[in-house]
C-alpha cells in the first residue's frame, strides 16, 4: 500500500490531537523514517487505553482511531511508567516483499 500524500500528516494530526485533548501534561512526537515507512510514536501522560467508538452513522467527530487504523501497517500502544505511547507505521511506497508490520524499529 502506497501512502497517500499527506496520509502521515493526518496520522500525526490524531495521534497528536488525542494526545493533546486526553493527557493532564506534556506530549512528545518521535518520527523515524526507516525500511521504506514512516513511524509515527506519541507518548503522553494520560495512562487509558484507546478505543474504537461503536458504529454509529449519526456520530459527529471521535474517528481518528479508525483513520489511524485504516491507513497504518503496524499499530501499537504500550503503557509506560507515567502514560502510554502510540506508535503507528505508515508505509511510503509498495514493497510486495516486505512486511512492515513485522519490522522492529530500535529507538
Amino acid at each position: 500500500m502506497t501512502a497517500r500524500p499527506g496520509t502521515p500528516g493526518v496520522v500525526v494530526s490524531e495521534l497528536v490531537t488525542s494526545a493533546v485533548k486526553y493527557a493532564p501534561g506534556p506530549v512528545v512526537l518521535d518520527l523515524r523514517i526507516s525500511d521504506g515507512a514512516v513511524r509515527v510514536s506519541v507518548w503522553g501522560s494520560d495512562p487509558v487505553l484507546p478505543g474504537v467508538a461503536a458504529h454509529d452513522p449519526q456520530r459527529v467527530g471521535r474517528h481518528g482511531l479508525e483513520i489511524t487504523l485504516a491507513v497504518s501497517q503496524a499499530y501499537e500502544v504500550r503503557r509506560e511508567p507515567v502514560g502510554k505511547r502510540v506508535t503507528a507505521v505508515i508505509a511510503l511506497a509498495d514493497d510486495p516483499g516486505r512486511n512492515i508490520a513485522s519490522s522492529s524499529t530500535t529507538t
